[in-house]
């Protein structure tokens, strides 16, 4: 599994800087592979693509998540190279979680409808460096995508002529290409992965 952590917070080496390092640590732990990066709301965000999961968080400020993360919806890309990606949130927010839970992750939900999310949890302040509160977080991203690994790969099947093309692929690209596809066919309705599926994929991105 390649993640990214995407996040956003105002301070620089704070509480959520060093809930994201730990994040990352414990999903390198389970062997994926971890970036982070922080958000500014006009980026290009076409590196998403090498990415199969996306965990997007943030601090809430005055009733508000973040202004980069959520102004990233708004001003750049993003939602572009979000489609079909699976996703897992988090904020930290001192309010009660069913409040945060009401209030503040439809902030980032209502953006993304059609993707799979994996997991959500709202930290409150002090669990920001509970190792165990994390782990449980990264468990549960880690065992939801695992599953939908598995059921995508009991749906698709690639025909002869569309794994000839992907041979014919770089292989620096070629991971790249075979994941947008499965992600374009899963959604797609498509139980079989043909030339012309692989040629609407990479339409899809150009």
């Amino acid at each position: 599994m390649k993640a990214i952590i995407l996040y956003d917070t105002r301070s620089v080496g704070g509480s959520t800087d060093k809930f994201v390092d730990n994040l990352g640590k414990s999903l390198a732990e389970t062997e994926a592979y971890v970036e982070k990066g922080k958000c500014k709301a006009t980026a290009d965000y076409s590196f998403l693509q090498d990415f199969d999961v996306i965990i997007m968080g943030a601090p809430v400020y005055y009733l508000l998540v973040s202004s980069d993360l959520l102004g990233s919806f708004f001003q750049s890309n993003i939602k572009k190279y979000l489609r079909r990606k699976k996703v897992a949130l988090f904020l930290a927010c001192g309010s009660p979680e069913p409040m945060a839970t009401m209030m503040y992750l439809p902030q980032l939900k209502i953006h993304l409808v059609r993707n799979k999310i994996l997991a959500e949890k709202v930290f409150a302040p002090q669990e920001l460096s509970d190792m165990e509160a994390i782990d449980s977080y990264v468990d549960n991203i880690v065992e939801e995508y695992r599953k939908a690994i598995k059921t995508r790969d009991r749906s698709l099947v690639w025909t002869d002529g569309a794994l000839e093309m992907l041979d014919r692929i770089p292989s620096f690209f070629k991971d790249r290409v075979r994941i947008t596809t499965e992600e374009y066919a899963e959604e797609a309705g498509y139980n079989e992965i043909t030339v012309s599926v692989v040629n609407e994929a990479k339409a899809e991105f150009e």
